[in-house]
């Protein structure tokens, strides 16, 4: 603990999972069972997450990266081909898009939503165009009618990455109910988590069969002994630890969503009262419920950092970290933009092709935001950062 920070005010950190009693006890009964690879725990949660999307077919994955590497292998997705996607995401959107031997392109974001700008996303279809992958930053989703719209103008797949969007909808409709291929991340800091694991929702039952495959090693069996391979697989597969903590906590997510939007009501109030917005802190899409409806998987402001009137080595962003550090408030970074990377550099993309992704990247910040935070700490948080950039910007 910083020694600014009082006793009463233990470290808040951005995110904590929580894992409850009835959790760890069903992972105790897998452990004991001496069944603890894939078995019955993944294949009730697989159903469990197929009832949540409404019937359609789910399969799950050791990560939310293996998820989004098979999409793109069962729409078939290789060399010579283009997928478009953002660079305001985690590294592996792009990476996964490497790995089948694609090649990415990244287009700008909408400065209003941090999400892929639709309109730079037609603009950028060429012929070798095979699929758009979006990502849905913090829970929120795209103009769903819109996206699919173009990918149907362009016969194009959408590979969705809904890593951070369990639970949230569009018009009413939950993310991964409805559209093409969509894949789910419960890792650590995810509404819900396996503390590691991903799923991915298909359209078909053949689908979901290469999916089975491709997830381990691509081994068809056949009878008592029979085996082959007609392509190669990975090691993906979902254990029944993980199977046993995810069961348990998608008991709870009505709750788990219900209290994140909740905290961000609290946000947007302590916010206006601490004043960030007359300091230059952008603050979230205020949303209309009737369009589209967020998870609140993070909560997440944008720092002026051209106004930046102190001194760090690192630049604003990392001051504005460190001081809350020292105040005894934890941040994130979600995220920089993947175009600016040195692999990605190499690549071709550089400064200035990519202005809005590039500004937000430089001043994106996460808050903290997780269910068992009180009212109180939002309140210490805004309070901080507010004070924490009053000293800092000019």
């Amino acid at each position: 603990m910083s020694a600014s920070v009082s006793p009463a005010e233990a470290f808040l950190p951005f995110v904590r999972p929580s894992i409850d009693e009835a959790a760890i006890a069903e992972v105790g009964k897998v452990l004991a069972s001496g069944w603890i690879t894939s078995g019955p725990k993944m294949q009730a949660f697989e159903e469990a997450l197929s009832a949540l999307f409404g019937g359609r077919p789910v399969r799950t994955f050791a990560n939310g990266s293996a998820t989004m590497e098979i999409a793109l292998r069962i729409a078939d997705i290789g060399p010579g081909d283009e997928v478009i996607t953002t660079p305001i995401t985690w590294v592996a959107t792009a990476n996964v898009v490497l790995t089948v031997g694609a090649r990415p392109v990244f287009v700008d974001i909408d400065p209003r939503t941090r999400n892929i700008d639709l309109d730079a996303v037609e603009a950028a279809i060429t012929p070798r165009t095979r699929a758009i992958m979006p990502v849905y930053l913090s829970g929120l989703p795209v103009d769903m009618e819109r996206l699919y719209a173009i990918a149907a103008r362009h016969q194009l797949r959408v590979i969705e990455d809904a890593a951070q969007a369990i639970d949230s909808r569009w018009r009413g409709q939950r993310i991964g109910a409805f559209g093409d291929l969509a894949s789910f991340s419960f890792q650590a800091n995810k509404n819900i988590t396996c503390v590691e694991g991903g799923c991915l929702v298909m359209n078909s039952p053949e689908e979901a069969l290469r999916a089975e495959r491709l997830r381990l090693q691509g081994v068809i069996r056949t009878g008592m002994d029979g085996m082959d391979v007609e392509e190669p697989g990975g090691k993906f597969n979902l254990t029944d630890v993980n199977a046993a903590i995810g069961l348990a906590q998608l008991a709870h997510l009505d709750a788990i969503t219900a209290r994140r939007a909740a905290l961000a009501e609290t946000y947007f109030r302590c916010a206006e009262a601490a004043g960030l917005r007359d300091l230059g802190i952008g603050l979230p899409l205020p949303l209309d419920p009737h369009e589209a409806t967020t998870n609140w998987h993070m909560f997440q402001v944008v720092l002026p950092v051209e106004r930046f009137a102190g001194e760090h080595p690192l630049g604003a962003r990392a001051a504005v970290m460190e001081a809350m550090r020292e105040q005894g408030v934890g941040t994130g970074v979600h995220y920089p933009p993947v175009h600016l990377f040195s692999y990605y550099r190499s690549l071709g993309w550089r400064e200035g092709m990519l202005p809005h992704a590039e500004r937000i990247g430089r001043g994106i910040v996460t808050l903290p935001m997780f269910p068992a935070m009180r009212d109180a700490d939002v309140e210490r948080v805004c309070a901080t950062l507010s004070k924490t950039c009053k000293r800092l910007f000019k």
